[in-house]
């Protein structure tokens, strides 16, 4: 039996495979990668290799055992049909009789389009069959502290979010519950809602930056067409662009607040403010 960790070179990835390291023993643990050299710290300390890429289904084929239990960490090729890459693993896991599959979704009342292959590939992973576990994500306080350049060159947030409102957490909080599922018992054939404990607008985020920076970072809430002009003049593709501004229409209805504090519980400790990751985004 082995926990199998795909997309561990990712973000979200190498900080799961960090944590799986300090509650289970190295040889237990498979991280699947698509460049074997990205996983050489991974596997200095012990780790399996497991060299598979979503895009060559046969890369899959004998990869996972009877007993695994198994993280699907969403895909990040927007271009190249996410819900096909999932199925790949899914078909894999099917077929070896996984004890667990675990994936990384969204929130269930986000509505953007973003949301659109989560929902297909939560619906993938019930016609497995298979004993599951949905991690429906909240918003990553590093989707905004870890680029902070654009916002210290122009003293400014701008969103096309208004009022609305964020319950995110850190990459390290979601990462520590994948951990808790995979280490655990009684999680299959769950759905957890994931989000931070203090839901934030982004006029509380550019205070924040003004009080750690001593400048005056002002929050300047503009229409979707013209945040989606901002980001193509920055040089998004414009599905990309489109996605991010259908991003901030749900948020503007407050779809990305996640009541109930299911991360927190599930981790066993309060989630990291924002302020922490803001401090950390200044220091990079």
């Amino acid at each position: 039996m082995s926990i199998v960790v795909t997309g561990a070179t990712g973000h979200l990835g190498r900080h799961v495979i960090a944590q799986l390291l300090e509650r289970v023993p190295a040889e237990e643990i498979t991280a699947v990668v698509r460049d074997k050299a990205k996983g050489a710290e991974f596997a200095e300390r012990g780790v399996r290799l497991a060299v598979a890429d979503y895009n060559a289904p046969d890369t899959f084929d004998g990869l996972f055992s009877a007993g695994d239990k198994v993280l699907l960490i969403s895909g990040n090729e927007f271009d190249k049909g996410r819900v096909a890459q999932h199925q790949v693993v899914i078909d894999a896991a099917k077929a070896a009789g996984v004890a667990l599959l675990a994936y990384t979704s969204a929130p269930g009342t986000l509505t953007a389009t973003l949301a659109d292959d989560h929902r297909a590939t939560e619906e993938a992973v019930l016609a497995s069959g298979l004993p599951y576990s949905l991690l429906r994500n909240g918003w990553y306080h590093e989707n905004y502290t870890e680029n902070l350049a654009p916002v210290l060159a122009h003293d400014a947030v701008v969103t096309a979010a208004g009022e609305g409102r964020v319950s995110s957490a850190a990459r390290a909080d979601y990462a520590a519950a994948a951990v808790a599922v995979l280490t655990g018992e009684g999680h299959e054939n769950t759905t957890y809602e994931l989000g931070g404990d203090v839901a934030w607008g982004f006029a509380e985020y550019a205070a924040e930056l003004s009080a750690r920076t001593g400048r005056t970072i002002s929050y300047q809430s503009v229409s979707g067409e013209t945040l989606k002009g901002i980001l193509a003049g920055a040089g998004l593709p414009d599905a990309l662009a489109e996605m991010l501004v259908g991003v901030d229409a749900s948020i503007a209805r407050d779809e990305l607040v996640v009541p109930g504090g299911e991360l927190s519980k599930l981790i066993g400790r309060p989630t990291t403010p924002l302020a922490v990751a803001v401090e950390e985004g200044l220091k990079g």
